[in-house]
C-alpha cells in the first residue's frame, strides 16, 4: 500500500455510537445496472427512497480511473510544502483539514477544480510544476467519461418519471457555461485510530455532514471505507467498491422534482489504517440558471415547495453557511396560517 502523507493537525470532531444497519441487506444500498432496461424505473424509485444509489455497468474505463488515481497519489505524497504551492483552496486549489469559510474541519487534505479543464491551466503548474501533462491527461478523460455517465442518468431520470424534453436535466451539464466542480479528497490513517478494534464506537470525522448544492455528484473511491449516508435518522455504512461509482442527488435536483427526489446527507468518517482517496465530480447548472420545481413534474394541484432562484444565488448561499446547515431552508416557500 502507498502510504500518503498525512494533514499537519488532527480533526477534534468525533462521534460516539454505535452505527444501525439497513434492514434490507448488510447495508439496503441500492444497486443499478445501466445496461438493464429497467434501470430509469429503478433510478427514480431510489432517489425518491434514499437520493443515492450504486451503479454499474457504468462504461467508464477502468484505465481512466486508474490513472487518475495515481496522479493523485502522486499528488498527495509529496511533501506539505510542495502541496501548499498549489493552496490556499480560494475555493479552489489545495486544502487541508479547512473545510470552508466558516470553521468546518476534517481529517482531509483535498483538490478542488473546475470541471473546465482549460480553466485550471495555471493550478495545474502549482500541482505539477512545468509539466503537468500527464495530470491534465488523466484529469481530461475521465471527466468526459464521467459527464457523459452523469448525463445519461439524468436522462433515465427524465424517461423514468415519464417527463420531457428527455435532456430536462442533463441540459444543464451540457451548457458550455455549466458551474460543474471537480474534487479529489484523500483521507490518510488517522492515529487516534490506530490500533482500535473494528467495532470501537470511537469515531473521527473526515468530512462533516452535508448535503450536495449541485444537481447530481458522480463519487468513486478506493477500496477503503468510511462513507456513510443518513436515512431514517440512522447513519448507514455504503461498503466501499472501487469498480462502481455511487450517484448522490443534489440540492438542485430536489428542487427541480420540487422534493420528490431526496438530496442524500452523507458524511465520511476517517479510517485508522488505511488511506482512503475519493474522486467526485460535481454536476452543476450555469450560474446563471434558473432552478425551480418544473410545471411538467407537479401533480394537478400541486404547488411549488420552492421559489425560483438562480445557481448563482445558491451557491451564494452556500458559501456563507457551515457544512450541515439546512440551505434549502432559505428558499423554502412558507405556506400561510
Amino acid at each position: 500500500m502507498v502510504l500518503l502523507s498525512k494533514p499537519a493537525t488532527e480533526c477534534c470532531s468525533s462521534y460516539s455510537r454505535n452505527l444501525k444497519l439497513s434492514k434490507s441487506s448488510s447495508s439496503g444500498i441500492p444497486v443499478i445496472d445501466l445496461s438493464k432496461t429497467d434501470s430509469k424505473q429503478l433510478i427514480v424509485k431510489a432517489c425518491e427512497e434514499y437520493g443515492f444509489f450504486k451503479v454499474i455497468n457504468h462504461g467508464v474505463p477502468m484505465d481512466f480511473i486508474n490513472r487518475l488515481e495515481s496522479e493523485a497519489i502522486k499528488f498527495f505524497s509529496l511533501p506539505d510544502s510542495e502541496k501548499e504551492k498549489a493552496g490556499p483552496a480560494d475555493p479552489f486549489g489545495y486544502g487541508s483539514k479547512h473545510i470552508g469559510r466558516h470553521g468546518d474541519v476534517g481529517w482531509v487534505e483535498y483538490l478542488l477544480l473546475k470541471a473546465n479543464i482549460e480553466a485550471n491551466s495555471d493550478r495545474f503548474k502549482l500541482v505539477y510544476g512545468t509539466n503537468p501533462d500527464e495530470f491534465r491527461s488523466a484529469l481530461n478523460d475521465y471527466i468526459q467519461a464521467v459527464r457523459t455517465m452523469a448525463c445519461e442518468i439524468l436522462e433515465l431520470m427524465a424517461e423514468g418519471l415519464n417527463i420531457g424534453p428527455r435532456n430536462v436535466f442533463s441540459k444543464f451539464l451540457l451548457d458550455e457555461q455549466s458551474d460543474s466542480l471537480f474534487r479529489i479528497n484523500h483521507y490518510p490513517p488517522c492515529p487516534e485510530l490506530q490500533g482500535l478494534s473494528e467495532h470501537s464506537d470511537r469515531n473521527v470525522v473526515g468530512f462533516g455532514e452535508h448535503t450536495d448544492p449541485q444537481i447530481i455528484s458522480i463519487l468513486r473511491s478506493n477500496n477503503t471505507s468510511g462513507l456513510q449516508i443518513l436515512g431514517d435518522g440512522t447513519w448507514i455504512s455504503v461498503p466501499p467498491d472501487q469498480y462502481s461509482f455511487f450517484i448522490n442527488v443534489g440540492d438542485s435536483l430536489k428542487v427541480l422534482t420540487n422534493g420528490r427526489f431526496q438530496s442524500v446527507r452523507h458524511r465520511v468518517l476517517a479510517n485508522g489504517s488505511k488511506s482512503r482517496v475519493s474522486m467526485i465530480f460535481f454536476g452543476g447548472s450555469p450560474l446563471t440558471g434558473k432552478i425551480a420545481p418544473l410545471p411538467s413534474i407537479m401533480k394537478e394541484e400541486e404547488q411549488s415547495m420552492y421559489k425560483e432562484f438562480t445557481w448563482f444565488e445558491y451557491k451564494t448561499v452556500c458559501y456563507h453557511s457551515r457544512l450541515a446547515d439546512n440551505r434549502l431552508g432559505h428558499f423554502e416557500r412558507i405556506e400561510a396560517s
